[in-house]
């Protein structure tokens, strides 16, 4: 069989390389860096280099983009593109690079764009190296990273440079790349039929990442070709005309992966971070990490986990375990900061801290509490003693008189009424026996006797 017949066009190429757009109007999503008059179309469209060159960092996750949007300004700017990946790269060769640049700009009037990936691995000397030519504008710094700048850059860099953060792809985008794939004589070229669950597999699969979404459609057609397209195929003599369809079954197979029933904007997904959010509050760990497992092989977004994380460690355990919050909080930074798959192992740690510590809704009443009596009208007016007498004439009306300061008190705390009056004696935050709350319930009792007189 021929290599066409097994979907692969152009030797050993990958597909994800051959179907790499080749000019900005090509890209699929990152719409918002790409409207007209933006720093990236810009630069793409100036052919002569007179408006002034700006340096640019690209920070998002793997396969949004970034190589792709770097090679796209070369190719419709007409500069002279030169490429380097940190993980090969040392001082000597940005420094070739840097003296190339400069001779280049100065015996032929051609700009530079450098595109440096994966800058987080550079080390600050290497960074350092590609000050002048920066600051100099013998090139235009073009990098790319899947780390936060912030932590991985140095800051003269960073200062003269322009960082755009690239979102992960929707759905929309990875189907818009994944039918140009199958069409697209540099892909497939039409000579294979891609099924609708196939498609729709492909793109939950991808989580959002353009290379993993081609890398499976190319796999899957492979063993396409390899299968017989129908009755026709058994006969010698006879030889079928049919298209190799991918299925769904053969993107499970390609891939090596479980096809979940997961719809990210379906019934399936309300229900699995339903299931997730009563497990943790139900103290079943396990039952825990078999949902936030299904979510994370699903495709589910990162982000919208981590942020049903944080919410569960206020509104479920709250002060029987005040570092429940620490926990979540650094989780959900941790994903942002290292992205998936290694992004699973922090959230699996939140998931485990939050399931097995001790529970309680107490804060989350309160505030709710709280709310529906402002709601329904029960305010009233802020007592004197509380109210603001810096400005002129407060005092003359009575405001701040009274007034009892804590910190003047031996032991810190004062008998005073700070709730309105209509609110007097009300009680919105009722702590449990749990965890950390415990205490808190004895030390709330002990103040509320002293501040209310009882």
């Amino acid at each position: 069989m021929t290599d066409a017949g097994l979907g692969l066009r152009g030797g050993a190429t990958p597909l994800a390389v051959r179907m790499r757009p080749r000019s900005i109007e090509e890209v699929a999503g990152q719409r918002h860096l790409l409207t007209p008059g933006s720093p990236l179309v810009a630069l793409a469209s100036d052919k002569t280099g007179e408006r002034g060159s700006v340096s640019i960092i690209l920070w998002g996750p793997p396969g949004t983009g970034k190589t792709t949007l770097a090679q796209a300004i070369a190719h419709s700017s007409g500069r002279r593109f030169v490429e380097l990946s940190a993980v090969s790269a040392g001082v000597r060769d940005v420094r070739q690079v840097m003296d190339e640049a400069m001779s280049t700009r100065d015996l032929y009037g051609i700009a530079t764009v450098l595109f440096l990936d994966e800058i987080h691995r550079f080390t600050k000397a290497q960074q350092d190296a590609l000050l002048p030519g920066v600051e100099n504008g013998w090139v235009i710094l073009v990098a790319a990273t899947t780390e936060n700048p912030s932590f991985s850059v140095i800051s003269p860099l960073l200062s003269r440079s322009l960082l755009l953060t690239l979102e992960t792809l929707s759905d929309d985008d990875l189907g818009i790349l994944v039918d140009r794939a199958v069409s697209d004589p540099r892909g497939l070229d039409g000579k294979f039929t891609l099924d609708d669950e196939a498609r729709s597999s492909i793109i939950r699969l991808a989580s959002g990442d353009a290379r993993r979404a081609l890398t499976a459609l190319e796999a899957a057609s492979v063993s396409a070709g390899s299968t017989p397209a129908g009755p026709a195929a058994s006969g010698a003599a006879k030889k079928s005309t049919k298209k190799p369809v991918i299925t769904a079954e053969l993107v499970a197979l390609a891939v090596d992966r479980a096809l979940l029933r997961y719809d990210r904007n379906g019934d399936e997904h309300y229900d699995v971070i339903s299931a997730f959010i009563k497990s943790v509050r139900g103290s079943d760990v396990d039952a825990a990490l078999h949902y936030l497992a299904r979510m994370i092989e699903a495709g589910e977004d990162p982000r919208f986990i981590a942020r049903r994380i944080i919410v569960s460690a206020s509104e479920d355990i709250g002060m029987a375990d005040p570092q429940a919050l620490v926990v979540a909080i650094a989780a959900a930074d941790a994903v942002q900061y290292i992205g998936m798959p290694e992004g699973r192992i922090p959230l699996a740690q939140a998931v485990v801290h939050l399931a097995t510590a001790p529970k309680s809704n107490a804060a989350y009443n309160g505030i709710n509490a709280a709310i529906a009596d402002v709601k329904a009208g029960k305010i009233g007016r802020v007592p004197k003693p509380l109210r603001d007498a810096h400005y002129a004439g407060a005092k003359r009306l009575g405001h701040g008189k009274g007034y009892k300061y804590p910190h003047d008190d031996a032991i810190g705390v004062v008998e005073q009424q700070y709730l309105p009056n209509e609110l007097k004696g009300t009680r919105y935050y009722v702590p449990t026996e749990h965890g950390n709350e415990r205490e808190v319930g004895a030390r709330l009792a002990k103040l509320l006797r002293i501040i209310r007189g009882k």
